[in-house]
C-alpha cells in the first residue's frame, strides 16, 4: 500500500508542476496542464490519457519512447492505477474494517444506555435491576427506550415496535445505494445519451472550429458572388 500510493503521491506532484503537453483529443493539438507551462495553481491539473489509447493498459514499455508514453498522457494512467490499487489494498488490509466497527460500536452502546435509562420497572424497583436467570419477558422496553431517544432528537424518530425498526435498519442502507448507484448511472451515461453541456465544452468545440476552418484542405467555402465583382462574359 505505501510504494503505490507514495509512486502516486510523487508522480502527481512532479506530473503537476513539470509534465509536457498531452494530445488529449488525440487531433495533433497538445494541452498544456503543468505549472512550467504558464499555468498556475486554478488552471493546473493532470491531462487525462489520450483518447487514442481509451481505457487501454499503457505502460511505458509499450510506447516507442518516454517521449511518446508522455505525449500520450502515460503519468495520468500511471497515477490512476497506483491510486486504485493502493485502494483496494488499504480497504482488504483492515483499517477501514476496524473504523467502521468503532463506529457500530459507539452506535450500540449509546443505544444500550437509552435502554439501560428506560428500563421498564416500578417505583419501587431499583434501575439498576436487570435480567432474571430464566424470565419470559424482555428485560429492556423498546418502546420506552425509543420513546425517550424521540425526545432527544424529535418526536417522530421513535419506533412503536422493533420490527419497524429493524425493518428500517435493513431498508435504509439498500435505499441510499440503490439511488446513489441511480444518481452515478444518470450522470455518467446520461438517460437518452443527453450531454448537458457546460460553457467550457460549447467555448472548447467553438475553439476546435475555427481551428478547423484555418487547416488546408479541410474546408472549402465557396465564394460569395456579392463580396467580389463579376466575371466578364464577353471573352
Amino acid at each position: 500500500m505505501i510504494p503505490t500510493l507514495l509512486t502516486t503521491t510523487t508522480l502527481f506532484i512532479i506530473a503537476f508542476i513539470a509534465a509536457p503537453p498531452i494530445d488529449i483529443n488525440g487531433i495533433g493539438e497538445p494541452i498544456f496542464g503543468s505549472l512550467l507551462y504558464k499555468n498556475n495553481i486554478i488552471s493546473g491539473a493532470i491531462i487525462p490519457t489520450s483518447v487514442a489509447i481509451g481505457f487501454h493498459f499503457y505502460p511505458i514499455w509499450e510506447a516507442a519512447s518516454v517521449d511518446e508514453w508522455l505525449y500520450n498522457g502515460g503519468p495520468y494512467k500511471l497515477i490512476l492505477l497506483h491510486f486504485l490499487l493502493g485502494l483496494v489494498i488499504w480497504i482488504m488490509s483492515g483499517n477501514l474494517v476496524f473504523i467502521w466497527v468503532c463506529v457500530l460500536r459507539l452506535l450500540l452502546h449509546i443505544q444500550l444506555r437509552l435502554q439501560w435509562l428506560s428500563l421498564e420497572t416500578t417505583k419501587n424497583k431499583s434501575a439498576n435491576e436487570g435480567y432474571k436467570f430464566g424470565q419470559e419477558e424482555e428485560t429492556y422496553n423498546i418502546v420506552a427506550a425509543h420513546g425517550h431517544f424521540g425526545q432527544l432528537i424529535f418526536q417522530y424518530a421513535s419506533f412503536n415496535n422493533s420490527c419497524s425498526l429493524h425493518f428500517l435498519l435493513a431498508a435504509w442502507p439498500v435505499m441510499r445505494i440503490w439511488f446513489t448507484t441511480l444518481c452515478i448511472s444518470t450522470m455518467a451515461f446520461s438517460l437518452n445519451d443527453r450531454v448537458i453541456n457546460t460553457w467550457l465544452d460549447i467555448i472548447d468545440r467553438a475553439n476546435l472550429g475555427m481551428e478547423v476552418t484555418h487547416e488546408r484542405n479541410t474546408h472549402n467555402f465557396p465564394l460569395d458572388p456579392a463580396a467580389i465583382e463579376a466575371l466578364s462574359t464577353n471573352g
